[in-house]
């Protein structure tokens, strides 16, 4: 049987699950799925198993590496492949990223393309419509999982059915349209003939290459110029930064499925949810007897119908009724229920603004640990920075500011100008502006210190790299 890769969509925003998702930390990075998986990738991942598939190819934005490679590793998938792309250009090229990789050496393999952010409840049943799938993948035909809808949907593309392909279980695809208005989607539903466009595919790699060249020329030539010039660093593939850059956008739906003369749809029915706002989140969620989900420390009194997400302290409701409630270490974001889509015009005004909420958590994640900014002013800034086990800071110093460490628990290594030493639990020291420095965690257990920085400047870039072991300029 041939070779299967899923081929995991990683490279989203989430803007409408803000402040929970932000552009350093999205959706599919999170733990927002209801069914206790891990991150949404992560349960992505572990919906295969089972399934006796070869390593995943993940395919995610730069920025964004060191958090998918930790997310795999934590689930037993340190080998994946991740392919970064130096800039969205949506699901057409970055699959085409994804077929030649597949197909170098002249090797040949069906894809399973999945977005990383969904709900999908039933595992057995989506297990079911894949097995489905993959015989007429191979059989050379483009396929689509189609989910059978469960109301009229607005905001959803639909696909509609065509003959059945024998006893496959497949349908041909008479045509793919656009989200509808109520009363269309309602004689779509009323039907029985459309289903919901998942964005789920299966084919073979030399397949989905050999139609993109035929309607999105531009788009392959683009693809293959980055490819050429892409670098392997660990389990990193980076492509051609410009070429790609080059590269039309598109997606696959209007690059290729449209117009193919070979799509099939294969039914799904297994409580799929792309989750692409938090009344979304709220609808696949369990409920209390009052039509609330909790999560974190909430208490409730007197309301119904509301979603609350508790993320760092203690949030209480009284009388309130389909509200959705954020809390975050650094924002709070309240809508009704019904409005909920429309907390990406805050995520548009805070970029307008130049805040930077929408960009970072107050917690930033690093490829060495993670750091929470607990609190600052004009001239100083306050960080609790935890150190993974063997994992170093970069070789660095600052033209602006001045850092004290007190080690809270854990041992530190430290390099300071041309001196380097341990300090344990409630030891400190200086490093002044200007001065050569690095931070390591040489024990077993992670290593937990208070950062006090004080100077005229604490930006971010104001970091200069002199040695660095995860590749950062």
């Amino acid at each position: 049987m041939t070779l299967t890769i899923p081929v995991i969509m990683a490279g989203g925003t989430g803007t409408r699950l803000w402040p929970q998702s932000r552009e350093q930390r999205p959706k599919q990075f999170l733990a927002l799925a209801p069914d206790g998986q891990g991150t949404m990738l992560q349960a992505t991942m572990q919906r295969l198993n089972g399934l006796g598939l070869a390593e995943p190819l993940l395919i995610c934005n730069e920025a964004h590496r060191f958090l998918a490679a930790e997310q795999l590793r934590a689930i037993g998938h340190e080998g994946a492949r991740i392919l970064l792309e130096p800039a969205g250009r949506n699901t057409a090229p970055a699959i085409a990223l994804a077929a030649l990789q597949a197909t170098r050496g002249g090797s040949d393999a069906v894809l399973l393309v999945l977005a990383a952010d969904h709900v999908i409840p039933n595992a057995t049943e989506f297990q079911r419509c894949i097995k489905l799938a993959l015989p007429i993948a191979q059989a050379g035909k483009l396929v689509t999982c189609g989910v059978v809808p469960t109301h009229a949907e607005t905001g959803y593309g639909y696909i509609e059915k065509g003959a059945p392909i024998g006893d496959s279980g497949g349908f041909a695809v008479n045509r793919f349209v656009e989200k509808p208005d109520v009363t269309t989607a309602q004689m779509y539903l009323s039907s029985g003939h459309f289903l919901w466009n998942s964005g789920m595919f299966v084919f073979k790699a030399s397949r989905y290459l050999q139609e993109l060249g035929r309607f999105a020329p531009e788009i392959l030539r683009a693809c293959q110029a980055a490819m050429d010039g892409a670098q392997e660093d660990l389990t990193f593939v980076r492509v051609g930064k410009a070429e790609f850059e080059a590269c039309p956008s598109d997606s696959v739906d209007y690059a290729v499925m449209e117009k193919t003369a070979d799509a099939v749809v294969v039914p799904l029915d297994a409580g799929w949810s792309d989750v692409g706002s938090w009344s979304a989140l709220w609808d696949v969620s369990p409920k209390d007897a009052a039509g609330n989900v909790l999560r974190g420390d909430v208490l409730m009194h007197d309301s119904t119908g509301t979603y609350v997400h508790a993320g760092s302290r203690l949030v209480a409701t009284v009388g309130v009724q389909d509200l959705v409630v954020v809390e975050t270490k650094d924002a709070v974001m309240v809508a009704h229920r019904s409005q909920a889509q429309e907390v990406k015009k805050i995520v548009d005004r805070l970029k307008v603004s130049g805040r930077d909420e929408h960009h970072n958590h107050r917690e930033v994640y690093r490829p060495w640990g993670v750091y929470d900014s607990i609190d600052n002013g004009t001239r100083y800034q306050v960080k609790r920075i935890t150190v993974k086990p063997g994992a170093k800071l970069s070789v660095q110093k600052h033209h602006h500011r001045a850092e004290h460490w007190i080690v809270v628990s854990g041992t530190a290594q430290i390099t300071n100008g041309d001196k380097t030493y341990l300090l344990t639990e409630n030891q400190s020291t200086y490093i002044p502006v200007g001065q050569v420095h690095a931070l390591e965690n040489p024990g077993k257990i992670p290593l937990e210190l208070i950062e006090v920085q004080s100077g005229s400047y604490l930006g971010e870039d104001d970091i200069v790299r002199f040695e660095d072991r995860y590749g950062r300029s």
